[in-house]
């Protein structure tokens, strides 16, 4: 029996960044159809090599594969902006520039999560 987190996306974002932290290519998650679209943003994006749903009971688990440049993940920092418990609204044209724009900004929109760019 497994905790539900109150918070799966800042969950997911801290177990990639623990595993690439201690060397790891490969990370297992519980799947939801938010962490998949956030992991695949950020596979599109080429932060994360891949991302699979392995099928399972009751629910599958989201794989993660680590993109690593050289020795070290190709990402230095994942935070969650925007917290249950703190929500941050934007307007789409003051969506800011992450690391002088060499980083990406997902956003969760109505038309789905997006990156700042695209929304």
């Amino acid at each position: 029996m497994s905790l539900q987190s109150t918070d799966p996306i800042a969950d997911l974002l801290t177990r990639i960044r623990n595993a690439a932290m201690v060397g790891k290519t490969e990370v297992r998650v519980p799947t939801s159809k938010l962490k998949q679209v956030v992991a695949e943003q950020l596979v599109k994006n080429h932060y994360l090599a891949g991302a699979t749903v392995e099928d399972g009971k009751p629910r599958g688990t989201l794989v993660v594969t680590i993109n690593r440049a050289g020795e070290s993940p190709a990402f230095t920092e994942l935070a969650r902006v925007s917290k249950p418990g703190r929500r941050v609204y934007v307007a789409a044209a003051d969506i800011p520039k992450v690391k002088q724009g060499r980083g990406i900004v997902l956003v969760s929109t109505s038309k789905g999560v997006m990156t700042g760019g695209e929304a």
